[in-house]
């Protein structure tokens, strides 16, 4: 497979709680690749969590940051890379994410509320209605998120190992392939 993409990113999208760090550390060792999580890398880059960038600057300042990290990866090949739930908001993060290919997970409202409910790590999410947050997320970047190569919609009973194989599967159909000389 690896040869297959010729060492193009793998980049999942998606909402919070979709689990694309841990299908993506799963894809990576598949594929033989590297694997980066863009929330990582801010909150490495900068000495601070994702709810702090939030508090202190402000949401805008974090999608400025989420950016500029995804401009530096998409420079690299043999990555799979588990992006922000927001990254799809900028459209200039498209330019970038075009670079390789490009895997939606998509996760009922239901099943990513029970995923997060307890997670006190998701700014977005601070609202006396998240569920309702949540939704309305969802419904703003549905069409964004609809732009990916490819789709995979998730079941509450799917395990990481099945999910990372759909995706594995489905890539070759989704691949351009090469036109010889």
């Amino acid at each position: 497979m690896s040869s297959l993409l010729q060492g193009v990113n793998l980049y999942l999208i998606g909402m919070m709680g979709a689990g694309k760090t841990t299908v993506g550390k799963l894809l990576a060792q598949h594929l033989g690749y590297r694997f980066l999580d863009t929330d990582d890398v801010i909150t490495k880059s900068v000495g601070r969590s994702i709810n702090q960038v939030f508090a202190q600057e402000g949401e805008a300042a974090f999608r400025q940051l989420e950016s500029d990290v995804l401009a530096q990866v998409c420079a690299y090949t043999h990555l799979t890379i588990a992006t922000g739930g927001g990254i799809v908001l900028r459209q200039k993060n498209w330019s970038y994410l075009r670079h390789g290919l490009v895997v939606w997970l998509d996760v009922p409202v239901e099943l990513l509320y029970t995923r997060i409910a307890e997670d006190t790590t998701r700014p977005l999410l601070e609202d006396a209605d998240p569920k309702g947050k949540l939704r309305s997320l969802l419904e703003e970047r549905k069409p964004l998120y609809s732009q990916a190569d490819l789709k995979i919609t998730l079941r509450a009973e799917a395990t990481p190992e099945e999910i990372a194989n759909r995706v594995i599967e489905a890539i070759p159909g989704v691949l351009k392939p090469k036109v010889s000389p």
